[in-house]
């Protein structure tokens, strides 16, 4: 006798949801993963993380060209076609281009997913950057000037869930007080712009702006990144100000 529909249902739902915690297990700093860091990051049995993985390699899903798994090419082409993203992207684009020929410092699109930044865009010339995550790639929303400058007009239920999180250090600089986080936050809409001072790697900086849809809603954040020695509020601020500006007149105004 075949199994119904509701008996199949949480067979599929189970595999989907071991493949995303194999997925989960990978981050900017954990780009490539033996088979025991994979079983050790995603909390799954060995014989449940190696089967789900060698199934996740035929789909394309991962790829493992040695003895490390890492993100397969397929999810990457599949992430492109997320209309909403991609959209932002597009729009956004020509302004990080404008913006990194002004500052020739690393410049980023980002937007909020949970706690974490994902990185939309990314614009480093052949300057190498090798601690900066990739498109794709997520940094903590708590530590980092992208999303600082999201979350500084976000609904409160959002701050609070990235509360929830934690404010962990990633460095010795890292705000981890939710009253001084609080008062960074306060500070990014008469200043124009969110700061990361070396809170997410040390000698590296971050100046954000928010980048606003048609009904005023915060929608993502530009940056400027980069050593610490470069990435000058005086300078660099206004810059990232101006450019998120029109990338936000330009997103509102589609269509």
């Amino acid at each position: 006798m075949s199994p119904t529909e509701g008996d199949a249902a949480p067979v599929a739902v189970g595999g989907l949801d071991r493949a995303a915690t194999i997925l989960d297990a990978f981050d900017a700093h954990h780009r490539e993963l033996t088979l025991a860091a994979l079983v050790a990051r995603s909390g799954l049995p060995r014989s449940t993380t190696h089967r789900t993985a060698e199934r996740m390699i035929r789909l394309g899903w991962l790829d493992k060209p040695a003895d490390r798994y890492r993100i397969g090419n397929r999810m990457s082409e599949i992430s492109v076609l997320a209309p909403a993203r991609q959209e932002l992207r597009e729009v956004a684009l020509p302004f990080l281009h404008d913006l990194y020929a002004a500052v020739r410092i690393c410049v980023q699109l980002g937007v909020l997913d949970g706690d974490r930044i994902v990185v939309v865009e990314r614009i480093s010339g052949h300057r190498p950057m090798p601690m900066l995550s990739q498109v794709g790639g997520t940094v903590p929303a708590h530590c980092s000037g992208l999303g600082r400058a999201i979350l500084a007009y976000a609904d409160p239920a959002v701050v609070d869930r990235v509360l929830a999180a934690g404010l962990s250090a990633r460095t010795s600089r890292t705000i981890v007080t939710e009253n001084a986080w609080r008062r960074e936050l306060a500070a990014v809409p008469d200043r124009g712009w969110a700061c990361d001072r070396e809170e997410g790697d040390i000698g590296v900086s971050c100046i954000a702006a928010p980048l606003f849809g048609p009904a005023g809603e915060v929608v993502a954040a530009l940056s400027v990144t980069g050593p610490s020695a470069a990435v000058r509020a005086d300078r660099v601020g206004p810059a990232v100000r101006l450019a998120a500006a029109a990338a936000s007149r330009a997103y509102s105004g589609r269509g």
